[in-house]
């Protein structure tokens, strides 16, 4: 049975390790918080992903009646403009650790951009499932990036199923 993995922080370690300042000097990108973030080796992806501006939403705090209010912008996230570079960026990076050669995903437009933006860089082959009937505009990106893609019909969580079955496969046939 597939589980989510859990992450269990060693906090003692963790700030042994880094200080406001070592954060503060580093490249502005997610990966200057690497000691919080579960990756073992040098990323080699998402170099121009996080570190997105705050901006300050006044009339949007005042109708919510609160001081002060900013909106985190994930639009300027590269190389999709999405919040989904910043997960993206990990997952690929820790795909590479555990020796991959292939990364998959299920999606209706933005994960399936990035996960095929990002598995491009590194160099991996990548299979994108996405419901039948998709509007192409949701996932044009991801068709320069060279993935797979398999348009499938059913539900999102089939879709997830069948692109868990599919790394799976690749992982048993990768193995032996």
């Amino acid at each position: 049975m597939l589980r989510a993995a859990e992450i269990v922080y060693d906090y003692d370690a963790i700030a042994k390790a880094i200080s406001r300042e070592k954060i503060a000097g580093r490249d502005k990108n997610l990966w200057r918080y690497r000691e919080l973030l579960p990756i073992d080796e040098e990323p080699r992806v998402g170099m121009y992903s996080g570190f997105t501006p705050l901006v300050k939403a006044d009339r949007l705090a005042e109708a919510l009646g609160v001081k002060e209010l900013y909106i985190k912008d994930d639009s300027v996230n590269h190389p999709t403009f999405s919040y989904k570079d910043r997960v993206v960026s990990v997952a690929i990076s820790k795909a590479i650790e555990f020796g991959f050669d292939t990364v998959s995903c299920a999606s209706t437009g933005n994960l399936a951009n990035s996960v095929a933006a990002h598995a491009a860089k590194a160099g991996l082959n990548c299979y994108v499932f996405v419901p039948d009937g998709l509007e192409q505009g949701k996932i044009i990106g991801s068709a320069f990036m060279g993935q797979k893609r398999s348009p499938s019909k059913g539900t999102m969580m089939t879709l997830t199923g069948s692109a868990a079955k599919s790394a799976i496969n690749m992982v048993g046939r990768s193995s032996t």
